[in-house]
């Protein structure tokens, strides 16, 4: 299918179009976690009044209803709470690939991809450590996971 209008087509000239992964368009309560995906953080946010850590981002606490709500830098570490392999790749993917819901040592559960192995079931192991990384997508960060390392780091 030819995307391009008529007047960008050059007659005999093959036209290939690749598609690009969707990019996020932040909003006023989605701001700083994704100024904090910039800066290589992952960042949550807690209710100040019953001490809750929630995913994602929003004006209450989902679990008291309070307002009163800031956002931490979270360890950014995890374990592989569920997965599927996706084997029709949406726009800008390769398949196969693993969408992935991660448990983060705060609490709260993270819908997104791993990387750094291939994405089969036997290397998806449920309840594997996991430790954040960010991908490139357009001008913005996004958190996705990686196994985590066993060595002295974090």
């Amino acid at each position: 299918m030819d995307l391009t209008a008529p007047s960008e087509r050059d007659e005999g000239a093959e036209v290939t179009t690749t598609p690009s992964k969707a990019v996020p368009r932040p909003t006023p309560e989605t701001q700083p976690f994704w100024d904090g995906c910039a800066a290589g953080e992952l960042r949550l946010q807690r209710c100040s009044s019953c001490d809750a850590h929630y995913f994602p981002p929003r004006p209450f606490c989902p679990t008291c209803l309070s307002d009163q709500v800031t956002w931490e830098t979270a360890s950014g570490r995890g374990t592989l709470h569920t997965y599927v392999i996706n084997h029709r790749a949406a726009p800008g993917f390769e398949a196969p690939y693993a969408i992935a819901v991660v448990q983060l040592d705060e609490g709260p559960r993270m819908m997104s991809n791993i990387v750094g192995i291939e994405n089969t079931p036997e290397n998806l192991e449920l309840d594997m450590a996991l430790e954040v990384t960010f991908e490139p997508r357009g001008d913005m960060m996004l958190p996705v996971f990686q196994p985590a390392s066993t060595g002295g780091g974090q």
